[in-house]
């Protein structure tokens, strides 16, 4: 009996034991921050930046310490853009980015941008960058002068996320999207521009062969041997095989032999 009512006494000890130490095991485990390869830790104090860790095991202060990971690694970004040509012609694109942070400069980027540096500087700055270029060429040089169009594209937006301590290391405009209307003025254009291409080859083949005929007739004038027969025989050639009516005569003129 007696050992019951200790062990009934001793309860309330052994829950008061069992808080504390999860407080402990839960103080000692938040006393530790694993940051990873590839990234850095911008540690705070009630708030406030205090220091920067780099990858692996660090300590901090359990309750009155946080810690954020900034990733500094390569990390992808892909943005759906839309912006105006010179000519006015809608223009829509999905730009893929390539960046890390500047790691020295993580704290930084922390404090004035914050963790979400992502949608608040890189996303409009693609936009941005996408619109500024676009304003620049029409959109037929869009298409033809594409390599150009991703050159100042990507200089522009390198520049201006270098301020935010953001590196650009790859640029690419996946595609670009035109209205229905101007993808048909494309194709008409296109089916135009092989129709010329056609009617300029079947010119050049029928002067070369008028050519050919009148040095032929040349060459046999020249040589004396331009005969009746001859003269006859090119008629023939060329006769469309109507007949004339029947007061017209025959459709040949009759030249005498010699």
């Amino acid at each position: 009996m007696a050992t019951i009512m200790e062990l009934q006494n001793n309860v309330p000890k052994l829950v008061v034991a069992g808080v504390l130490f999860v407080l402990v095991l839960i103080l000692f485990l938040t006393s530790f921050a694993i940051v990873r390869a590839g990234s850095v830790g911008v540690i705070t104090r009630l708030g406030a930046v205090n220091r920067v860790v780099n990858p692996g095991l660090n300590l901090k202060f359990p309750i009155v310490e946080g810690i954020t990971i900034m990733e500094t690694r390569t990390q992808k970004d892909q943005v759906d853009a839309q912006a105006a040509s010179k000519d006015l012609q809608e223009v829509k694109s999905t730009i893929a980015l390539n960046y890390h942070l500047r790691a020295e400069k993580a704290v930084e980027v922390y404090q004035n941008i914050g963790p979400e540096y992502k949608f608040r500087i890189i996303d409009p700055a693609i936009q941005e960058a996408f619109k500024a270029t676009t304003a620049k060429f029409t959109a037929a040089e869009l298409i033809t002068k594409r390599e150009a169009v991703k050159k100042e594209a990507f200089e522009h937006l390198k520049d201006r996320l270098n301020r935010f301590n953001v590196i650009v290391d790859d640029f690419n405009i996946v595609n670009f999207q035109f209205s229905d209307d101007f993808n048909h003025a494309i194709e008409q254009k296109q089916v135009a521009q092989q129709n010329l291409e056609r009617a300029k080859i079947e010119a050049e083949t029928a002067i070369t062969q008028a050519q050919g005929q009148a040095d032929a007739q040349l060459i046999l004038r020249n040589n004396g041997s331009l005969t009746p027969e001859y003269l006859q025989f090119l008629a023939v050639q060329k006769w469309d095989g109507k007949l004339p009516n029947a007061t017209s005569g025959t459709p040949f003129i009759q030249i005498p032999t010699r």
